[in-house]
């Protein structure tokens, strides 16, 4: 903590929130996203656990899905921190989006059994809706540090398909003994370079001067087939 940021007890609510949610992270592999794993984490800081019950009361879903994306929220900050949009800048598309999404894996790892834990409520009936939002931000941050300008649908086809690859790489991940999660990367890697397969193929099928399909010129050939 460099010298200009707040002590604890100088800290919003807001900004307790985010201060303590990798220590609950931590704790949640014991104690479930419960009020007990909030207790130790506030415990351990030297924080009134009252008022850090506080920090997680403030939304829809309840204090386990708050915490949840308390946590989701500092790995995309220290994703920005760390890979900043000119760095990466500096790398083909294809490995600014592998790095940014293995950022986010490499920050959850040690902490797999929170993760499965995080995971089974985020998709329950109730935080559905919440899951969607939480997920199209972390994929809307990804795409904007890896230089994304698209304002059409590509904007939000990029979006959705990010959210999924990494959703998906995140289930391998809570079960993958492999050595190093070498499962989890050739996964990730599969993912990716079927989407760079998908965008070549588009890019090429709207490309603007590519000859265009004429219903008329079509059914025209039908009736006089050139000989």
């Amino acid at each position: 903590m460099i010298a200009d940021d707040p002590t604890p007890a100088d800290m919003t609510l807001d900004e307790l929130r985010l201060h303590l949610a990798p220590s609950v992270a931590d704790a949640a592999i014991f104690d479930g996203w419960s009020e007990e794993a909030l207790e130790m984490a506030a415990t351990q800081a030297g924080i009134d656990p009252d008022v850090a019950r506080l920090a997680y009361t403030q939304s829809a879903g309840g204090m386990a899905m708050d915490m949840i994306r308390a946590w989701i929220e500092t790995i995309d900050a220290a994703m920005g921190e760390a890979l900043p949009a000119e760095r990466l800048a500096r790398m083909p598309i294809r490995e600014r989006i592998r790095s940014l999404v293995q950022f986010r894996l490499d920050a959850v790892r040690g902490r797999e059994e929170s993760l499965r834990r995080a995971l089974a409520i985020m998709a329950m009936p109730q935080n559905v809706a919440a899951t969607l939002k939480t997920g199209w931000h972390s994929a809307d941050v990804m795409w904007r540090l890896a230089g994304d300008t698209a304002t059409d649908y590509n904007h939000y086809t990029k979006r959705a398909i990010l959210a999924s690859i990494y959703g998906a790489t995140l289930a391998v991940l809570v079960d993958d003994e492999s050595d190093d999660k070498a499962e989890t990367r050739a996964f990730l890697d599969r993912r990716i370079e079927g989407v760079m397969r998908f965008e070549k193929a588009k890019a090429k099928w709207l490309a603007p001067d590519r000859d265009s399909f004429s219903v008329t010129r079509f059914l025209g050939r039908l009736r006089y087939p050139a000989r």
